[in-house]
């Protein structure tokens, strides 16, 4: 419901004035390092020009709080009804203080963390003017080739489904308009992480059991948790344009989801109803889109809502449902305060994005981010070394420890992870020596990516001779105690149009990883990625292999922490890690379909198994679990059951981990997956210590959608129960539900 003050200001706007409410513009200011040549030409002037005829009613892509002002000042002005803009923004992992990549903060399974460190990231963006994030990325990920999953929470949707409310408690607070907080933005509705052969925007065809199981929970978390806004994606999903689909858009993300928020394109998606081929021209894009459910577009220029007004006079909308649009985004801008108080305080700004807070939660989240994937003979924590050989063009990337999706940096105090061994290295009680040599050239993408505008900052310089690079890698590392080789993706190989059609390491870094392997000295890999590589040479020939993901402003600082034993590894994966490119899409699941006990055999030439499990990730620490118990053997349909199991840190140091619970039903109404995470808890032990932990088993967690009825079903079955440190726990207990 709307209130008094939203429904007179309705009452006297004109039907032009409405549809200029309805329009969000691009407002590209370029930093230094961006290239303005890649700036429309006039896109900017139009954007002012709009503002001054009460043609817009929000911006995105301003993160100066002088030039907010200006622009509401403008925009006030050009409002009869002194009505201000709504500043949307890209807070995806950070604003100034950047923090580790969603795929990473997922991999914590920590979502108290995941919460603090979106409010600190919304703290940040309120203060510079920005009132609203595109984010979170809900979007399930099963096929790593896509390259937005590094987004997103992976592949399963419970967990997606925690990390999505999180994300939205952290960006929006309390309640919508609190404090320093920003509105919530998940996206992209609805099956976007779909695309067919992981290529980005290419179309989605799913049916109705994987939305409802897997696609679907994460965004009803969202709006359970209060999310205030909602996007559209770009894609077709079965053969209709998400922003053009009343059935997504009405029918299911109103009425079987209760959204009452307002929903916003994706960039120009509005418009692409006429290049899906589904809209005649940009009239009829804009009447299709605003009849579907959509309540504000996105536009770079010439947006499709521009045309409403003809849309309108020829009768394709009526006013009634442009007011039930306009009315959504008032609404929304009264909650934020806007209404009354539409500036921001332009010294106050500075002082928040430079609070030191920031940074120590920053790495914080990077620290418990970090997945250990090997650790052969302990060789990490490094202990009793004298020299480190540190090894890799990515060791000593500003721009590539950031991460993609970021915009408003600081690349002057990011540290990377040369800087941070070296400073940790120096440190020390018997001081480390630290060498290093970038050993061959950056890798570059085959066409390049639209993100480079901003200024790239990761490729190799001019005149690097990767012959005489690579022998002096070499030599240094065979001086060293110890090599650490920093490898990966490029921070504009993976997001937003950074589909993959491989899963290798890109360019020579496999040639450097293998010829400082030759040396005999012994190697840690440190992976900086959103997506799972191939690594099964790395896994037969080294030691010890550490993703930091990319890992944010103090991402070297957390990374040499985690090296040297300061902090302790303790995230788990996200998804499913394939051998290759060939396994894809892989996940942990899947149904026992014909044959189960062949599962890893359906390739004839390698095992159908993955490199890595779901959940999967190693500690310095160790940890048992026993005494695995039901509170009863059998519970009612509706009932609940609480499973119990004692972990125990059986190490001598402290350490973090994360108790997982995986169930599976045996028999009912469809064929169910051969597990299903359905609890976790992320526990700090101390060496030696034991901690006992309940999960309680609902009716929501054991319900499902069927295709077979065509609803939600609850089964009178049994079910196996599984609890451990990943996918593959043996630990097995089970339990009956009962008419």
């Amino acid at each position: 419901m709307s209130s008094a003050r939203v429904e007179k200001l309705l009452q006297s706007m004109t039907p032009a004035e409405k549809i200029g409410q309805l329009i969000q513009y691009f407002y590209f200011r370029l930093p230094e390092r961006g290239d303005p040549s890649m700036v429309p030409p006039g896109q900017v002037e139009a954007v002012e020009a709009a503002l001054a005829a009460g043609r817009a009613g929000s911006l995105l892509f301003v993160t100066d709080p002088a030039t907010s002002n200006r622009l509401q000042r403008q925009a006030i002005a050009g409002n009869r009804h002194g009505i201000p803009v709504l500043f949307g923004f890209d807070v995806i992992h950070g604003l100034r203080t950047i923090f580790p990549v969603p795929i990473a903060l997922a991999a914590s399974w920590n979502p108290e963390l995941i919460e603090q460190s979106q409010a600190v990231a919304a703290r940040e963006a309120r203060a510079v003017g920005i009132h609203w994030a595109f984010a979170p990325m809900l979007d399930i990920a099963r096929d790593p080739r896509w390259g937005r999953i590094i987004e997103g929470a992976g592949e399963d949707p419970y967990l997606g489904s925690v990390v999505a409310a999180a994300q939205v408690r952290g960006f929006q607070g309390p309640h919508l308009g609190a404090d320093e907080h920003i509105i919530a933005g998940p996206k992209h509705f609805a099956g976007y992480g779909a695309a067919l052969g992981g290529r980005d925007y290419d179309e989605v065809d799913l049916s109705d059991q994987e939305l409802w199981n897997t696609y679907l929970p994460p965004f009803k978390a969202a709006i359970d948790a209060g999310a205030g806004n909602v996007m559209s994606a770009y894609m077709d999903l079965n053969g209709v344009p998400a922003t053009g689909n009343r059935w997504l858009l009405n029918d299911i993300l109103r009425e079987a989801l209760g959204f009452e928020g307002f929903v916003v394109s994706d960039a120009n998606s509005a418009r692409d109803l006429a290049a899906h081929h589904y809209a005649a021209d940009l009239t009829d894009a804009g009447a299709r889109a605003l009849n579907a459910g959509l309540d504000l577009e996105m536009a770079i220029l010439d947006p499709a809502f521009e045309h409403l007004d003809e849309a309108l006079e020829n009768g394709q909308v009526d006013i009634e449902r442009i007011d039930t649009s306009v009315r959504r985004l008032l609404s929304a801008k009264e909650a934020l305060g806007l209404l009354d108080d539409p500036f921001v305080d332009e010294q106050a700004a500075q002082t928040v994005l430079n609070d030191p807070a920031h940074r120590e939660t920053a790495r914080k989240a990077a620290e418990e981010s970090a997945v250990l994937l090997r650790n052969e003979n302990d060789l990490l924590p490094l202990t009793g070394i004298g020299s480190v050989a540190v090894l890799g063009q990515m060791a000593n990337s500003k721009r590539d420890t950031l991460g993609p999706w970021i915009f408003d940096y600081d690349l002057e105090e990011t540290v990377t992870v040369l800087e941070g061994i070296r400073a940790h290295a120096a440190g020390l009680e018997t001081p480390v020596e630290v060498t290093y040599a970038p050993g061959v050239p950056s890798p570059v993408r085959l066409f390049p990516s639209m993100f480079d505008m901003w200024g790239d900052g990761s490729k190799t310089g001019e005149n690097f001779d990767s012959e005489a690079e690579l022998s002096r890698a070499v030599e240094i590392a065979t001086a060293a105690d110890v090599a650490v080789v920093v490898v990966g993706e490029r921070q504009d190989m993976i997001g937003e149009t950074a589909s993959r059609s491989t899963l290798d390491l890109p360019g020579e870094q496999l040639a450097l990883l293998q010829a400082v392997v030759a040396t005999g000295t012994p190697t840690v890999v440190v992976l900086m990625s959103g997506r799972p590589l191939d690594l099964r040479w790395a896994e037969a020939n080294t030691p010890a292999i550490l993703q930091v993901w990319y890992p944010g402003t103090r991402g070297g600082e957390a990374v040499a922490n985690l090296l040297f034993g300061q902090a302790v590894p303790g995230g788990k994966l996200p998804f499913t890690w394939p051998r290759h490119v060939g396994q894809v899409p892989m996940h942990y699941a899947h149904t026992r379909s014909h044959d189960p006990s062949k599962q890893g055999r359906r390739y004839w030439d390698e095992e159908s198994t993955p490199l890595y499990p779901f959940g999967f990730g190693l500690s310095y620490a160790k940890f048992a679990y026993s005494n695995l118990a039901v509170s009863s053997p059998s519970t009612p349909v509706d009932g609940v059951v609480t499973v119990s199991v004692d972990v125990t840190n059986t190490s001598g140091r402290d350490g973090n981990e994360v108790a997982q619970l995986y169930l599976h039903q045996r028999y009912g109404t469809a064929s169910r997956p051969v597990r299903l995470l359905k609890g976790f808890r992320r526990l700090h032990l101390r060496a030696g210590q034991t901690e006992r932990v309940e999960f309680a088993v609902t009716a929501e967690e054991r319900r499902y959608w069927s295709a077979a009825t065509r609803d939600w079903v609850l089964d009178a079955t049994s079910f196996d129960v599984w609890v451990g440190s990943s996918s593959t726990a043996d630990l097995h207990t089970e339990f009956t539900v009962t008419d």
